[in-house]
């Protein structure tokens, strides 16, 4: 393989970072805002590793462009940058240290997951550049990933339930209607079979929107768990899994007999809990054995057993967001954009609107000192996008149904966007037997999902020895 020119860079001087779904609406978000925020916050020695994934070549390459143009107009705009890089600073000596290559990743089939990770894993990337304010890059090695944030998924939503927008408007409010709306039109039941990524009745299948949200990144997660752990002799922090989930979710989205959420028509609010509760609990005794399995089995990649150390489990939210994940016409998306920004004005907390706002909380997640983020057990919160009146984002604690704020009730009412949420679910302080129901869940949903990894990486193996 070829040199790569992180090679020799201190590895605390380098960041390898994995965003699903990288090529549009908050995931590129990210990846704008992580140049943006690493270059200025970094020794000016430090090496940035972007790897967008997006479903084609195209789109890769498409996003490649888009952040490479992005880091160009960053370097050469910044006041920070010019300030600390003196009077002979070169916009030219900032560029050439971030680096963007992406891979193509189908959630929807297994087989395209263990492609991308075993590129990543034991593979190589290129990502050529015919301008000089990049290095060009041709079969290089990830020796590491630092943190994967799983952006990447998908709706199911068709548009607006008219009568319920007004409904809701009227009877809760432009904010609460716009934060946790009830009006969003879906339909239940789609399906897809994730060997082949297809819709088939005659064979094998799960929820689409269950398998893009969750079952996908949790299978992929799996498969790079050797680029995230660490010796334990290593000075360098363990990989970050960092699940992207929603500020709307409630204790009524999930039901355990509707797992791979089919029969539902909140399919994604469905996933989202769900992704909550894996999240939060994954460091929990009941779901200690599914999780140890999960992080600490051998690779698939190698004969190797793994390093001590396995990567850790995070939970972000983004905030409110206007991105084409919902459809609307183009008429009705400019209003819509409106109303956001009027329930922002009138006092909401989360709705920062923008990709590159979303991206606050994401972002600051995977550049945090670990240090801080152990003192803070932050593995058991949910942190999300919060902005002001005039959009200053910064990160807050978000409450969880039947979780609390972090893992308990607490000072919860004095935490903003509150008191607005439980007028909607009826919710109340956290008390022991719902924190205890809630743990339960836990442990029986890793125990689920650690049962379906297997039952299809079993069958996916039987396709491919029949091929």
């Amino acid at each position: 393989m070829a040199p790569a020119p992180w090679d020799e860079v201190p590895t605390q001087n380098t960041l390898f970072v994995l965003v699903t779904g990288g090529n549009s609406g908050i995931g590129f978000g990210i990846g704008e805002r992580l140049i943006d925020e690493y270059l200025t916050t970094r020794s000016l020695s430090s090496h940035l590793v972007l790897i967008p994934t997006t479903r084609s070549v195209k789109k890769s390459q498409e996003t490649i462009d888009g952040l490479r143009k992005h880091t160009k107009e960053f370097a050469a705009s910044s006041e920070v940058l010019r300030s600390r890089g003196g009077p002979d600073y070169d916009p030219r000596q900032t560029t050439r240290r971030v680096h963007i290559l992406s891979v193509q990743l189908d959630l929807c089939s297994i087989p395209s997951i263990r492609r991308a990770a075993s590129q990543l894993v034991s593979g190589a990337v290129t990502s050529l550049s015919d301008d000089d304010d990049f290095v060009s890059l041709v079969d290089v090695k990830i020796p590491r990933l630092d943190s994967i944030i799983f952006n990447a998924g998908m709706g199911g939503w068709y548009g607006l339930d008219w009568a319920k927008v007004f409904k809701h408007i009227f009877t809760k409010g432009l904010v609460n209607a716009t934060t946790w709306p009830t009006f969003k039109g879906a339909i239940g039941g789609y399906m897809v079979n994730p060997i082949t990524g297809k819709k088939e009745e005659d064979k094998p299948q799960m929820g689409e929107v269950f398998c893009a949200n969750v079952f996908g990144h949790y299978l992929f997660a799996q498969r790079l768990v050797p680029l995230m752990s660490r010796p334990a002799s290593s000075t360098i922090a363990p990989g970050r899994i960092i699940w992207e989930s929603s500020v709307e979710p409630d204790w009524e989205c999930f039901t355990a007999d509707d797992f791979d959420a089919v029969k539902t028509d909140a399919a994604y609010e469905s996933t989202k809990r769900l992704t909550d509760v894996l999240a939060l609990t994954s460091t929990l005794p009941g779901s200690k054995p599914y999780v140890d399995k999960y992080l600490n089995t051998t690779s698939q990649q190698t004969t190797q057993p793994q390093p001590a150390i396995p990567p850790k489990i995070y939970l972000v939210h983004p905030g409110v967001v206007q991105t084409t994940l919902f459809p609307l016409n183009a008429f009705m998306f400019f209003w819509y954009n409106v109303v956001l920004y009027v329930a922002r004005w009138l006092g909401s907390p989360w709705h920062p609107i923008t990709a590159y706002n979303g991206a606050c909380a994401p972002v600051w997640l995977a550049l945090q000192e670990q240090g801080w983020l152990d003192g803070a057990r932050a593995e058991r919160v949910k942190w999300g996008t919060s902005t002001d009146r005039w959009g200053e984002c910064r990160v807050k604690k978000t409450e969880v149904d039947g979780w609390g704020w972090e893992e308990s009730g607490g000072d919860g009412r004095a935490q903003a966007g509150a008191e607005a949420r439980r007028e909607e679910t009826g919710g109340v302080d956290v008390t022991e037997e719902r924190l205890v129901e809630f743990k339960e869940l836990g442990a029986s949903c890793w125990k689920r999902m650690e049962e379906l990894r297997e039952e299809w990486e079993g069958r996916a193996d039987e396709v491919g020895k029949q091929q």
